[in-house]
């Protein structure tokens, strides 16, 4: 239960305020959807196509009436959006009004929904499969993801040039714990992706580089290419919690690329837009040089 705190009406005006400039209202609705991991700002304003130098004026504006925090994450800084903030001021608007039934408001979810294009529509889904060498953890977190997010437009398979027999650990605890069902999860060779009775891939994205630089078998179908690059969760030393925070940063960026892919509406895209578009997602903050470079595929 969201806790709201009670704004004066100087404090809501403010905050109604912020939101009243597109700019600055499309930056809040995009962090919703990103709720709880956030999006640094050269994400926000490659999604928002805004100027570095005017957006950072905005999140400035929505920072100061507490709509979004920031935090330094090495070289970036992180936003997020403060339902709570927003909570309390839906509940000023309300004060003193006779109790009737109303939606759930926009701020008291505990997940915020991710927009997808509803003309983009097809009864056929986009097959999408990820690799990396052991197909043991960043392969694992996105094929669960993208299944979930992409449910009905996106279907996500996982594969490894040398799989490891079964996913990390701390992979499959991450997962269960958000809500997923881990049951079929398995760690298994790209052989299976590559015979003539295996699913048709349309795109076939790689997470890590030293996938990215392996070559790779003929896919049938001939399937649009992309590299993903983030740093591997399982190579992080350090204490139980520390790992486990390596963990959750690779599903953040994940999650947020997801996010990104779920909402292109791939179906009105040429095949040149489409590679692009996945590739340009791919270069969202964590990523890897390789990846910075477009050299990977």
């Amino acid at each position: 239960m969201i806790e709201r705190e009670a704004l004066t009406a100087a404090e809501a005006a403010a905050i109604f305020d912020a939101l009243s400039q597109v700019t600055r209202l499309e930056a809040f609705r995009l962090l919703s959807r990103y709720h709880p991991f956030g999006l640094a700002a050269g994400d926000l304003a490659r999604l928002l196509a805004v100027p570095h130098n005017t957006l950072s004026t905005h999140l400035g504006a929505l920072q100061t009436v507490g709509l979004i925090r920031s935090r330094r994450d090495g070289r970036s800084v992180i936003f997020v959006c403060d339902p709570t903030r927003y909570a309390a001021a839906e509940a000023f608007l309300s004060q003193g009004q006779p109790k009737r039934r109303q939606c759930t408001p926009f701020s008291t979810l505990t997940s915020y929904p991710i927009k997808r294009p509803d003309d983009d529509m097809t009864d056929t889904p986009h097959n999408i499969l990820i690799l990396c060498t052991g197909n043991s953890a960043r392969s694992i977190l996105a094929e669960a993801i993208i299944n979930r997010e992409g449910q009905g437009r996106l279907r996500a398979f996982s594969a490894g040039s040398q799989p490891k027999g079964k996913p990390n650990p701390l992979a499959l605890e991450l997962l269960s714990d958000l809500g997923y069902d881990t049951a079929g999860l398995r760690s298994k060779s790209w052989s299976e992706f590559a015979g003539e009775d295996a699913p048709k891939m349309d795109v076939i994205i790689t997470v890590c580089d030293g996938a990215a630089g392996e070559s790779c078998p003929n896919w049938p179908g001939h399937p649009l290419v992309a590299h993903w690059g983030i740093p591997d969760p399982a190579d992080v030393a350090g204490t139980p919690d520390q790992k486990r925070a390596a963990f959750q940063d690779a599903y953040r960026q994940l999650m947020n690329r997801t996010t990104a892919l779920v909402n292109l509406p791939i179906n009105k895209l040429t095949l040149a837009e489409l590679k692009a578009r996945i590739a340009d997602i791919g270069r969202m903050e964590g990523a890897t040089e390789l990846t910075l470079s477009g050299k990977a595929a």
